[in-house]
């Protein structure tokens, strides 16, 4: 079952959205639309794929079906990459590329309460034979990142995890995992979510764990009076044991989307620099591949916006991402917004910093933004 020569790659795909308001209600925060071409999970498996991992195991509990049964469609029906979903694997083989099982089989595990209980509750996946090193990734962060120099970095080392971080402004760090490190690139503090941040690095959430280094600390954890987390309990515990950790810098663009005001920031940047960041035409397109996008400086009702070719457009849209499907009717105005795939603005409307949902619900987001960081 391992990949890449002993690597297993797992994908932490259990978040319910709750921050993001009307756009994760409803829906799967891992499957939240995306940069007018992609959904947020679509980042980590594209870069997956990209660095020759054939298999992403899924580990999701929270409507595990509606996820399985989109990723199954969207990405097991392409070639290059399989997602692996544990012990209801065989059923989704059986049934085809892209088709749908029947019913699955009942879970008989108990529910799993944190990132690190999905590694160990799906053990069996996780550290089958031939796994040597366990590559974590998170589903809703966006960059694009070749794992491989992560991997082959962290065996020459010989270190028991190896983890990816950035630098940002310090008056960020607050909002994720800090951590520091020595000369010679080994952690000396990690410190989830710290209140007063001594350190401008930040936990890019995604790492190499040795496999049994791994597996021997988290079955230590196990039935203690742990928070069932792999930031808060698993990297402090061997850290504090004396484990050999590592940091590998990421370097370019990376963002956490965690909450709606962070999304919409982050459109606003596509927008205000198109070329830099993360622009559209880098992201994955799992979307309406079909249909091509492009940034549009200035022309005809557009202005300093990615739009889809099939914009049906007889009003005026400036600074904003729109997906394909898209109708703004006759009068209508909208701009530093996000509008999403099938949206139809009205006749009229005037629409500002704000996200047009699919049924044309439109989500307001207050500026100027108050809360997270776009590194």
């Amino acid at each position: 079952m391992a990949e890449r020569g002993g690597v297993r790659a797992v994908l932490l795909a259990g978040g319910e959205g709750r921050r993001m308001g009307p756009l994760g209600t409803g829906r799967l925060k891992p499957l939240i639309p995306y940069g007018g071409a992609c959904r947020l999970i679509d980042f980590s498996l594209d870069n997956a794929h990209a660095s020759g991992l054939g298999e992403v195991l899924l580990l999701s509990q929270f409507e595990e079906r509606r996820l399985m049964d989109d990723l199954h469609q969207v990405w097991n029906a392409r070639q290059g990459l399989r997602v692996h979903f544990g012990p209801y694997d065989t059923a989704y083989r059986d049934a085809g590329p892209g088709r749908l099982p029947g019913e699955l089989p009942p879970r008989t595990d108990p529910p799993e309460r944190g990132t690190a209980d999905a590694l160990i509750r799906k053990a069996p996946y996780v550290f089958g034979p031939g796994t040597e090193q366990v590559l974590v990734l998170h589903a809703d962060h966006v960059y694009r990142f070749d794992y491989g120099p992560l991997i082959a970095t962290h065996r020459a080392s010989g270190a028991a995890l190896t983890l990816a971080y950035q630098r940002i402004e310090r008056r960020w760090v607050h909002l994720f995992g800090m951590v520091d490190f020595d000369a010679r690139q080994r952690l000396t503090q990690f410190v989830e979510k710290p209140q007063d941040p001594t350190s401008s690095l930040v936990f890019a959430a995604f790492c190499v764990f040795d496999a049994d280094v791994l597996h021997r600390h988290l079955e230590q954890l196990d039935g203690t009076a742990w928070q069932h987390d792999i930031s808060r309990d698993v990297i402090p515990a061997m850290l504090a044991a004396g484990e050999d950790i590592r940091g590998y810098e990421v370097r370019g663009h990376w963002a956490d989307i965690g909450t709606v005001e962070r999304y919409h920031r982050a459109h606003l940047a596509l927008v205000d620099d198109p070329r830099g960041g993360l622009p559209v035409d880098r992201m994955p397109w799992t979307i309406r591949p079909d249909v091509r996008r492009a940034w549009v400086p200035g022309a005809p009702g557009v202005r300093s916006s990615w739009v889809p070719r099939d914009l049906v457009n007889e009003g005026q849209v400036e600074r904003s991402v729109l997906f394909p499907g898209v109708r703004i009717e006759a009068g209508a105005r909208v701009r530093r917004s996000v509008v999403l795939p099938g949206a139809v603005v009205p006749p009229d409307a005037d629409i500002d910093s704000a996200v047009v949902l699919e049924n044309g619900a439109v989500q307001r987001v207050p500026l100027p933004h108050t809360e997270g960081a776009l590194t």
